[in-house]
């Protein structure tokens, strides 16, 4: 039987992190990667952060990969501006949440994880291999058991042969398997969790930086949005500047979804349909149109040279609009200047609407649809996050930030990753995993990371800032008596100091359901809008693409064998899948529900009464922005 010494179960930004600092630390580790490419099945919304912290270390991406990352890897843009946006119908009242942003962070960067883990992966497998570790893709790790005497853990999987290894790190997502097979916690409650969708919106690189009122080309923008486009949910929007993309979407409560079902399309496209995001995404659209009553020949030459034009005038736009690519063009000597890629981009339009009667519309370009379930650290995560000598880190140990603007989750699965090498290096050097000495070690490791103090205490001067940038843009006369009272009452610092003090002594979970509510997420923004807000008009009318249509632009491998399995399919809480599943894969017939499985995005809202595992490798959704 082969044998290794760690063992790393998923290739997001978590376990990657924990295959190379493993690695810079001397030990041999493999990675499992269920997708056929690293990046390929992972989403975020997204921003990666760099923290600091008062309370102690933070092992930030940087440390991970060196200063390299800030220099070769392909985030998108370094968030400089933090705007939350209440909104009303078609009112919106903004205020700059950007001191906020910046508390206690060295740097924020947008990202896109199919790019990004790639990139993570190349690193940590330029290091890994020189000590005979590396990334094995396309494998799903079906069982462990273990050998008690040896204590080690024997992995059987859907492609490889058994083999046994001496310690495994579970980096398998929100939707562990490892933590199912070992009862090391119980699937996650709703209450636990929060779902999020999000689309990524095509636009050229120029007219972001035009819209956004970005002067520096590497710099972006981040906005939340909460009010009427919640739709009644305890959660709000956002919209994230990508290098030539919009990440557009919400962060809702799963257990406020399951409350008041809405389907996660919906949830974007109001978003969508807001006039202040309508007006930012907007864009020139070809609509190819073939004269129908032409002989079939004809029709079809036609057709095969206005796709050509249109593929020339795609690729000599996105050139025209980004700075790198048109300066890397002008300095290869392809063109002589801006002005003659203007001019042939000019050309090439006027060819198309005059020989071929294509209409250029205004709309949008949807390029990805995602979902995904998001761990509510406050309230999910794993006390001792292992099980004999299997440490847990990331959404599989139930690992996030949320509090009110502040959602994070990237940087704290890197931190828990260099946490567990730093354990299972050290177990190693000793030949010793018990609990005691391995697991324990971890977990006060992790008890002591500035994020997990962050899970269990308000920070009072992250409250005091962005209470103080709301003071700044709202007065409480804008309010109602309730809300002004209270408004009135956190202003006061000291009588603020004195209740976070005394919440955080006896546990601040206990008051989520006052500070997480409709009245915060919904009705406060809602009359601040109206009484506050500025009237914003939208110049045309999204054309939405409908689920089928978004499944349908989707890459699959498609699996014969269906990775879910139902339990009991007259159960209510999967007659509301019908309703909250993405892609649409639930539907009645009677009073059964019943499942095709062909379109899944692995999302694994269905997971919590369901058999759910993750696909075979290299089969199910392949994401190609994440």
């Amino acid at each position: 039987m082969e044998n290794c010494d760690i063992t790393i179960v998923g290739g997001g930004s978590a376990g990657l992190a924990a295959l190379k600092h493993l690695s810079s630390l001397g030990k041999q580790a493999i990675l499992l990667e269920a997708g056929k490419d690293v990046g390929s099945k992972n989403v975020s919304g997204g921003i990666l952060y760099s923290k600091k912290s008062n309370n102690g270390k933070m092992y930030n991406v940087e440390d991970i990969y060196g200063e390299s990352f800030l220099t070769e890897s392909p985030y998108e843009r370094l968030i400089t501006k933090y705007i939350l946006n209440a909104t009303s119908k078609d009112k919106v009242f903004s205020i700059d949440l950007t001191e906020a942003h910046n508390y206690q962070t060295n740097f924020g960067f947008s990202v896109l994880l199919n790019k990004l883990n790639s990139w993570f992966a190349k690193e940590a497998q330029s290091v890994a291999e020189k000590l005979g570790g590396g990334i094995i893709t396309g494998v799903h790790v079906r069982s462990l058991r273990w050998d008690e005497k040896r204590s080690k853990i024997i992995v059987e999987t859907d492609e490889l042969e058994e083999f046994e290894t001496k310690v495994m790190i579970a980096a398998d997502g929100v939707n562990s398997e490892i933590a199912e097979m070992t009862n090391a916690r119980e699937k996650f409650s709703p209450s636990e969790l929060y779902q999020g969708v999000k689309v990524v919106v095509k636009l050229p690189e120029k007219l972001i930086e035009e819209r956004f009122n970005i002067t520096n080309s590497n710099e972006g923008v981040a906005y939340l949005f909460a009010g009427d486009v919640s739709l009644n949910l305890i959660g709000g929007g956002f919209l994230y500047t990508n290098r030539d993309s919009l990440s557009i979407g919400g962060v809702y409560h799963y257990d406020s979804l399951l409350e008041n079902p809405i389907e996660p399309a919906e949830i974007v496209n109001a978003m969508l349909r807001n006039p202040l995001i309508s007006e930012l995404i907007k864009d020139d659209v070809p609509l190819k149109e073939i004269d129908k009553t032409l002989p079939k020949e004809e029709q079809v030459r036609k057709s095969f040279a206005v796709t050509k034009l249109l593929n020339n005038w795609n690729e000599l736009r996105q050139l025209y609009y980004s700075h790198k690519l048109k300066m890397k063009s002008i300095e290869d000597r392809k063109y002589n200047s801006e002005e003659e890629i203007k001019s042939k981009l000019d050309n090439l339009t006027q060819k198309l609407t005059d020989e071929y009667h294509t209409k250029f519309m205004t709309n949008y370009i949807e390029l990805e649809y995602t979902t995904k379930l998001v761990p509510d650290g406050k309230r999910g995560r794993m006390k001792k996050p292992y099980h004999k000598n299997i440490l847990f880190i990331g959404d599989a140990a139930g690992r996030g930030i949320f509090f009110g603007p502040r959602i994070e989750g990237l940087n704290v699965g890197i931190d828990d990753a260099a946490r567990a090498s730093i354990a299972i290096a050290r177990s190693l050097d000793k030949n010793n995993f018990g609990t005691d000495y391995l697991g324990e070690f971890y977990t006060q490791s992790i008890e002591q990371s500035p994020y997990s103090v962050d899970m269990k205490e308000i920070d009072k001067q992250y409250l005091s800032v962005i209470l103080n940038s709301t003071r700044k843009k709202i007065s409480s006369d804008a309010l109602g008596l309730k809300h002004k009272l209270l408004f009135n009452l956190i202003s006061n610092d000291g009588l603020r100091n004195f209740f976070i003090t005394l919440i955080n002594k006896y546990g601040y979970t206990r008051l989520l359901s006052f500070i997480e509510s409709e009245d915060v997420y919904f009705k406060i923004p809602i009359k601040i809008a109206d009484k506050l807000g500025t009237v914003k008009s939208s110049t045309y009318i999204p054309q939405i693409p409908t689920v089928q249509d978004r499944v349908a632009k989707l890459c699959y491998h498609e699996d014969t064998i269906s990775h879910i399995k139902i339990l009991n399919s007259g159960q209510n809480f999967l007659k509301k899948m019908v309703t909250l599943c993405p892609t649409k894969c639930y539907s009645l017939e009677g009073n059964d529900v019943i499942l095709q499985h062909e379109g899944c995005i692995e999302c694994g809202t269905c997971s919590k009464e369901t058999e759910w595992r993750h696909p075979r490798g290299e089969k199910g959704v392949v994401f190609k922005y994440g």
